[in-house]
């Protein structure tokens, strides 16, 4: 390889590092004894955990009120069949208890969760990592419950409307 194809995937490496710190959506890369190997800038700015300050810990330290046993059950299948796992906040609000960013503006006290978790192999084809997408959900899980509460109040005035009638 000569040294303008070396430059070029450096070059090409860094962009590639460089996207994953600034797309709005958490990234976390774990090991199979779930050690945090990546922690980008969305997670950071959210959890206030700096990435040199979770790398190679376990993520059931960092975080003790993740329920470890339902964590370790979902990720198994990813591990050992190179599925992908999902997490929606319908199911389980968040995995992450993060405050809720926009206090004003917002009605809800922490954010919710869509969360995608992907094998990772190596180059013989195991699976050795996971990465977590953590997507923040709170704008539409906000806009669905102030429709239900919108279409509660809703049945409730035609509920008086007929009985008055």
């Amino acid at each position: 390889m000569n040294n303008n194809a070396q430059l070029s995937d450096i070059s090409e490496f860094h962009w590639m590092m460089d996207m994953l710190q600034v797309i709005d959506v958490g990234i976390v890369v774990l090991d199979r004894e779930f050690k945090v190997r990546v922690w980008n800038a969305f997670m950071e700015s959210h959890s206030s955990k700096l990435p040199s300050d979770v790398r190679e810990q376990s993520l059931f330290e960092l975080f003790p009120d993740l329920d470890e046993k339902w964590f370790r059950n979902k990720c198994r299948p990813v591990f050992d069949f190179k599925g992908r796992a999902f997490i929606t906040w319908e199911q389980r609000p968040y995995l992450f208890k993060f405050p809720n960013y926009r206090p004003i503006t917002g009605t809800e006290d922490f954010m919710y969760q869509n969360i995608t978790i992907s094998p990772i192999t190596n180059m013989v084809g195991k699976v050795e990592y996971v990465c977590m997408m953590i997507y923040d959900m709170t704008d539409v899980a906000a806009n669905r419950k102030r429709g239900e509460a919108l279409e509660v109040t809703l049945n409730e005035l035609q509920e008086k409307l007929a009985k008055s009638s």
